[in-house]
């Protein structure tokens, strides 16, 4: 089974209440055995990763004196091993939104899972996630050449989930630079790598962009010259960065646990990172530390040393250590911390103009192999491959033609991928390819013409494919790419009016969780107080809430309304009224009962009816709390729906419900207007 701990309260459910019992087993909602990005991302997940974040230990203590460690709906409620399969079901449904719909705000949930499965706290490194989004939304459209890193990052993710399920060469490989048994038949061995490549992976690909804000604003300056034709370089006026050691030091206690490590000190994280870097490709390469050094070392402060180009890649290493510092301690960070981090600094040009030179006919060296570095290798291949579906922000990228979709088939250990082109865009690849016949017919004279990223793929000379080959060693990882077009689905995405700074999300989501428990007392509430609150549910149920709150703005278009955080010249709401509430209701009750047959709830009302044991009654303290945990355990719920309904079913469904339970949400989501009102900065206005 997949779901391990799942199946075992199960086993434990039906010898007390009978073979109906649950918790189910979560279904597969793809083809099981299909080669796309979905199918094979969700596989490694579903079931390679069995006993993701299990506890021997905690097992055993609930087995010894019956209190139960995992939290649900409460602490308590349920095992600790089961709350672990549950927080990996969520990840398996989140990134399963994702890969359907592609928008931010389905990205966004996705690290959500990650952080609380990882770090152990999102609210810790919110900042940190949701700043590059807010950065890129809002400052990258005075740049000349600019796309999406939030969404894309997510998708890079995806993407080393699926080769790595899917390629055996670089899962042993994987398994051998890090010690794990590289034979697949020793199951227990094979989870344990997933497991880890999962967490470091996921470490390595989520955050590999997060330095942005400070490359954007060197972008800014050179973009108000380039503007005017003006070339980059000796001449231009340009961002450098100082005060560094306010971001590169390293404390006592950091010095302490890298020199148990790696057997000598370090004062900086460069330092830190130039002995990694080195370690892993110094003698393959040809390097020595010290050169090393002095190249990360002159990234910020010398740009014009490197093109006059901000490398985004050295402040994402360098911000990401402090965030993995302050969120699990120095006293957990491995050599698997920094080879995640040195493969973030690799990744954008340190590799590929530092240490390999590419681009450089003379001084070319051979691409990086799988066994040389395992993250960087996946980082740099995933990183050129994602280059589809990715919003464009600069003037210039906003005119090019870049691919909107792709598909994938990672069958046999390779990578088959088809990039498709908006075909209202025909007539620029039409003129493109006339251009370039004529081009080769007239002699190949001068630079070939060229349609990015269109161009890359569809040219005879396979820039796209040619490239990367000389990034990554592509021997056992085969790599062919074709261009097509098809009409766009504009739609996919539901894109509402409403609209706020993406910030608002995690705080939208803390206020409709205490819209229940503070009717008639909002002013009187704290922030801190509603977080610490939110905190205590499990991941299940915060994303619970973050999810209804990314549905509110269809909810509020089917009223005709919108919430914004900026001043509209539109009438104000500061209530529902029950015509609305009428409409919005059946709508949540569809989210709600589809998010259940999603997370493998059950209906049925065994937990109000079944025969309690007396050793349950005991531990609980009282029948209704025992209850309460009993349908935690069980998964099953009485309003829940089984199957896969019609959004008619589901509405006749609620329409069916007692007055009072349909009602029941009026009051608590007027106070969740004030609760965001107060703390939030959100406004709700009405179209007419």
């Amino acid at each position: 089974m997949a779901y391990t701990a799942l199946e075992q309260m199960q086993r434990i459910n039906r010898a007390l209440y009978g073979q109906s019992a649950g918790p189910m087993q979560p279904a597969e909602h793809y083809d099981a055995a299909g080669h796309g990005l979905k199918e094979t991302a969700l596989r490694f997940l579903h079931s390679r990763c069995e006993g993701l974040g299990f506890d021997a230990e905690r097992e055993r203590a609930e087995a010894e004196d019956g209190t139960l460690r995992g939290t649900s709906l409460l602490p308590g409620q349920i095992p600790y091993n089961m709350q672990m399969d549950v927080n990996r079901l969520c990840m398996e449904r989140e990134l399963e939104k994702f890969i359907d719909s592609g928008v931010a705000e389905d990205a966004y949930t996705v690290y959500y899972c990650y952080l609380e499965m990882f770090f152990g706290h999102y609210g810790k490194s919110k900042k940190m996630v949701e700043l590059l989004s807010e950065f890129e939304a809002n400052g990258s459209s005075l740049l000349m050449k600019h796309r999406d890193h939030y969404s894309h990052s997510v998708y890079v993710f995806a993407l080393g989930l699926a080769i790595y399920e899917s390629n055996a060469a670089y899962r042993a490989r994987f398994k051998r630079f890090y010690d794990f048994d590289a034979d697949e038949e020793n199951k227990a061995a094979d989870r344990e790598a997933a497991c880890c490549f999962l967490e470091f992976w996921g470490l390595t690909a989520l955050f590999h962009d997060i330095g942005y804000p400070f490359e954007l604003p060197f972008e800014q300056v050179l973009s108000y010259f380039e503007v005017g034709g003006t070339e980059r370089g000796a001449g231009s006026v340009y961002l450098a960065y100082r005060d560094m050691d306010a971001l590169i030091t390293l404390g006592a206690e950091a010095r302490e646990r890298f020199a148990a490590l790696y057997g000598r000190s370090f004062n900086t994280t460069e330092e830190l990172f130039a002995h990694g870097i080195t370690e892993r490709l110094g003698k393959r390469y040809g390097f020595t530390e010290e050169y090393m050094l002095g190249k990360i070392h002159d990234k910020p402060i010398a740009p014009n040393t490197f093109g006059y180009f901000m490398d985004h890649a050295y402040f994402s290493a360098a911000r990401l250590y402090h965030e993995i510092e302050a969120s699990l301690g120095v006293d957990r960070i491995t050599q698997k911390h920094v080879d995640a981090l040195t493969a973030i600094l690799l990744h954008n040009s340190l590799f590929k103009f530092a240490v390999s030179f590419y681009k450089d006919k003379e001084k070319h060296k051979e691409p990086l192999r799988m066994e040389t570095h395992p993250l960087a290798f996946m980082l740099m291949l995933c990183d050129e491959l994602q280059c589809w579906d990715r919003t464009a922000y600069g003037r210039n990228s906003r005119t090019e033609l870049h691919p909107m979709a792709a598909e994938f088939d990672f069958a046999n250990n390779a990578v088959h991928a088809v990039y498709f082109y908006d075909r209202e865009e025909q007539e620029k690849i039409d003129a493109f390819r006339a251009e370039y016949r004529s081009w080769e017919n007239g002699g190949k004279n001068g630079k070939a013409p060229r349609l990015k990223a269109y161009s890359d793929m569809a040219e005879k000379e396979q820039r796209f494919t040619g490239d990367i080959e000389k990034i990554v060693d592509t021997t056992d990882i085969p790599l062919t790419v074709v261009p097509s077009t098809r009409a766009a689905d504009r739609k996919s995405k539901h894109t509402y009016l409403s609209a706020s700074n993406f910030l608002h999300l995690y705080d939208f989501a803390v206020a409709l969780n205490a819209r229940y428990a503070y009717q008639g007392g909002e002013k009187n509430v704290k922030a801190e107080t509603l977080e610490k609150n939110f905190e205590e549910l499990s991941l299940e149920y915060q994303l619970s809430n973050i999810n209804q709150a990314k549905s509110f703005s269809r909810f509020l278009d089917a009223l005709g309304c919108f919430y914004t955080d900026r001043p509209v010249d539109y009438e104000m709401l500061t209530a529902f009224s029950p015509e609305q509430m009428a409409v919005i209701a059946p709508m949540e009750h569809e989210r709600w009962v589809r998010e259940h047959i999603s997370m493998a709830w059950q209906h049925g009302d065994l937990y109000e009816t079944a025969e309690l044991p007396a050793e349950t009654l005991r531990r609980c303290g009282d029948e209704r709390t025992a209850r309460k945990a009993l349908r935690e355990q069980l998964r099953t719920h009485w309003l829940a729906m089984d199957g896969n309904p019609e959004e008619s079913e589901i509405f006749a469904h609620f329409e069916a419900l007692p007055e009072a339970e349909k009602g029941k949400d009026s009051e608590p989501f007027n106070s969740m207007l004030k609760l965001v009102k107060k703390f939030d900065g959100l406004r709700i206005y009405q179209l007419d």
